[in-house]
């Protein structure tokens, strides 16, 4: 059994804002040692429940926080960007199941955190279904056939998970107080539950189907602002919708509709807030 695990840092153990999520900020490596600590957990449960293979994506903003050294010896890792599929580069149809490890809710809703890809985004819509990046990696891998066994990381992303995915198994390792603080386990309990709850994942495996995404989507991104929508409208073949912030894309399949995502939120940091 292959298995694909992609790597978030929001909703790991722990970690309740940003001092710990970006490399600039004084509790960087506490989290990132954190992250490589509860990747770990799931890697051995997967091998110790039979796995054959787990490639492991780092999905968090550089994308290059997971300690390869400390890393489990038999994962490989993906780790660095320019990505051509970001947090779910390296999937294909080859896999068995997926998990998301330290995900978070997407933007606008409750959660620790909670954002979708960047902070100018309101809400990205596939079709008429609205998501976050959970959604949006949930698809991709339907595309390919994979369903998303687990996910773990706050209580409030779980609750998505479980509103999107039937049956798939949920590891809330921290409760959501507010955007910034949180009620969590600590690194060694949480290292037990993800552990229980990946061996169940793999054995509830058959009970999950993939998310297929529509055959032809339709990308809709809404935008906190209307500059962001003017800089991603700068993309080919989108379009603004008249008296919103929301651009739209007709995609011929959930690759292309993935990637218009990723060029129309980088276009959309280049806006400046003055």
């Amino acid at each position: 059994m292959k298995l694909y695990l992609s790597v978030d840092m929001e909703g790991i153990t722990g970690l309740p804002n940003i001092t710990y999520i970006d490399s600039a900020k004084h509790n960087y490596e506490r989290g990132r040692r954190i992250m490589t600590e509860e990747t770990n957990y799931v890697i051995q449960s997967a091998f110790n429940k039979n796995a054959k293979e787990v490639l492991v994506n780092d999905s968090h903003s550089k994308m290059d926080n997971l300690l390869i050294e400390e890393l489990h010896p038999e994962a490989q890792l993906i780790t660095g960007d320019v990505k051509p599929f970001s947090m779910m580069q390296g999937l294909d149809e080859s896999f068995e199941g997926a998990m998301f490890v330290g995900y978070h809710a997407r933007a606008a809703q409750k959660g620790v955190m909670s954002h979708s890809m960047i902070f100018g985004v309101r809400n990205f819509y596939i079709n008429d279904v609205a998501v976050g990046e959970l959604g949006l990696n949930a698809y991709l891998a339907g595309y390919y056939g994979v369903p998303v066994l687990m996910v773990a990381g706050d209580d409030q992303a779980a609750q998505e998970a479980e509103a999107l995915i039937p049956n798939i198994t949920t590891a809330p390792v921290k409760e959501t107080i507010s955007r910034s603080s949180v009620k969590s386990l600590t690194p060694k309990k949480a290292g037990e539950l993800l552990q229980q709850k990946t061996a169940e994942a793999l054995q509830n495996r058959h009970n999950v189907e993939p998310l297929v995404p529509p055959k032809q989507p339709t990308l809709r991104i809404e935008f906190t602002n209307y500059g962001e929508a003017e800089w991603a409208n700068l993309m080919p073949g989108t379009e603004l919708e008249p008296n919103s912030t929301t651009v739209k894309f007709q995609a011929k399949d959930m690759l292309e509709a993935y990637q218009a995502m990723l060029v129309m939120t980088e276009l959309a940091m280049q806006t400046k807030f003055r």
